[in-house]
């Protein structure tokens, strides 16, 4: 059996960052064989992620980049189970490692992204993985892209919230502080779609069906409970469609009504929501 200097273990370490007794360990059952190590540790990566595949990921770590032409943008969201690891430096550089894989190959789907091999030949998939060993906690990756006339983003103060909206019309504005606002709106009130439109036909007869339930347990007559769910329905659109919402730094405006006083005209096109833990 191959003599495992200290040497050894550091220089493993220094490729890996893996723990020095897992390196140690690593390379005595290699017998000194850095290659054969190293997959060792990413087994170990991969046997972590099974055997906490059912845990909750409520922390984590927020980035989001938009193309200098402002047309593009891409936010990545990395969750995993602890407060602690959010904070640490690896975690951080994994996030950012992925976020900027994502604008070099402008990978338009989470597995597409995943599957980007790196400079060291490793997929982010298998960064993920090797974290995950290393760190001894699941980690979950959820992947947004956007494209459209301008894109505007924001990350809430927690790091754990982001957004990309996309807006067209948007004539000679400048687009940064309406777009902020709006995001950030988006990442306040939750909303479910765009406008009434973009609502997901199962989430409308639901909506209808409770209406009708509630007016049921009011007494109203059968006749009328049609009429009434449509009417609470028109109050769901309200509250809960993007360009319908009343503006959360003015509640006299609605969010179209801000954006066309912006520039006539201007309007949301998409917008995605990514939130970790919530």
């Amino acid at each position: 059996m191959a003599a495992i200097t200290a040497a050894d273990v550091n220089k493993l370490r220094t490729m890996t960052g893996a723990g020095m007794m897992d390196c140690k360990k690593a390379l005595t059952e290699a017998e000194g064989d850095f290659e054969a190590a190293r997959d060792i540790l990413r087994k170990q990566g991969q046997k972590i992620a099974d055997k906490r595949a059912d845990n909750e990921t409520s922390e984590g770590f927020v980035a989001v980049a938009v193309s200098e032409d402002g047309t593009a943008g891409k936010l990545v969201a990395l969750a995993c189970e602890t407060e602690s690891v959010a904070k640490v430096a690896s975690f951080r550089e994994l996030v950012q490692r992925i976020l900027d894989a994502a604008v070099r190959t402008n990978a338009t789907s989470q597995e597409e992204l995943l599957a980007t091999k790196e400079e060291d030949g490793l997929t982010i998939q298998e960064h993920i993985t090797d974290l995950m060993g290393k760190i001894g906690e699941k980690l979950n990756l959820t992947y947004a892209t956007l494209t459209a006339e301008k894109v505007a983003s924001y990350i809430h103060s927690d790091s754990k919230k982001g957004v990309l909206v996309g807006l067209k019309n948007v004539g000679g504005a400048d687009t940064a502080a309406v777009g902020r606002d709006v995001a950030m709106q988006i990442v306040a009130m939750k909303p479910v779609a765009v406008d009434k439109d973009g609502v997901d036909a199962s989430i409308t007869e639901r909506e209808i069906e409770i209406g009708k339930e509630q007016a049921r347990a009011e007494g109203k007559p059968e006749a009328m409970l049609e009429k009434i769910a449509q009417g609470k329905l028109n109050k769901f659109y309200k509250e809960n469609t993007l360009l319908n919402q009343e503006f959360v730094k003015d509640n006299s405006l609605t969010i179209a009504q801000l954006l066309d006083k912006t520039s006539k005209g201007m309007t949301v096109t998409d917008f995605k929501r990514v939130a970790i833990g919530a």
